[in-house]
C-alpha cells in the first residue's frame, strides 16, 4: 500500500518546465505592472523582495520598505504616469532566477524606455523581484547607428 501511494504521487507530480517557469514569471510581471494601473501601492509592494534594489540613473534605493516609499508619489493621481509590460522572460535552468524585459510607456502610450527585472523564486514557490534597472529608449533606427 505505502509503494503503490508513493508510485501515485510519484506519477502525479509533473516536473515544471523551463516554459512554465517563463510564465509564471510574464504573469508575475504583468501582475506586478498592474498594480500601477490599479493604482494599489500596497499590493506593489507585495511583490517587492525584503532585499530589492531599484535603480534610476545613478539613484540607487535599497530595500523593500524604502523602493515602496519611493514610488508613491507614482500612485497619486487618478491615472498611472507610465506602464510597462514584458516582452523578454528568461529563467536559469536552475529555476531559481528569473529576468524580464521590455518596454516603458508615458500615459500617452509612447515608448520612453526599457525596464530590466531580475525575478527570485522564493521557498513558498512565489517570485519576487530583486533587481529592477531601467534605461531610455534607445533610438535604434538613428543615421550612423
Amino acid at each position: 500500500m505505502f509503494r503503490a501511494t508513493i508510485l501515485l504521487l510519484a506519477v502525479g507530480a509533473r516536473a515544471e518546465t523551463n516554459a512554465d517557469l517563463k510564465e509564471q514569471v510574464r504573469q508575475t510581471e504583468i501582475a506586478f505592472a498592474k498594480t500601477l494601473a490599479d493604482r494599489d501601492a500596497a499590493a506593489f509592494a507585495s511583490f517587492l523582495a525584503g532585499e530589492a534594489v531599484f535603480m534610476s540613473g545613478v539613484r540607487v534605493t535599497r530595500g523593500a520598505k524604502e523602493v515602496a516609499e519611493r514610488w508613491k508619489p507614482f500612485f497619486e493621481g487618478a491615472q498611472a504616469p507610465f506602464s510597462w509590460a514584458p516582452e523578454t522572460v528568461e529563467v536559469l535552468d536552475s529555476g531559481t532566477l528569473a529576468m524580464s524585459s521590455g518596454p516603458v510607456r508615458d500615459a500617452t502610450g509612447k515608448r520612453t524606455g526599457t525596464y530590466n527585472s531580475v525575478w527570485r523564486r522564493e521557498t513558498d514557490g512565489k517570485w519576487k523581484i530583486v533587481l529592477d534597472n531601467g534605461c531610455p529608449a534607445c533610438n535604434c533606427d538613428a543615421p550612423g547607428k
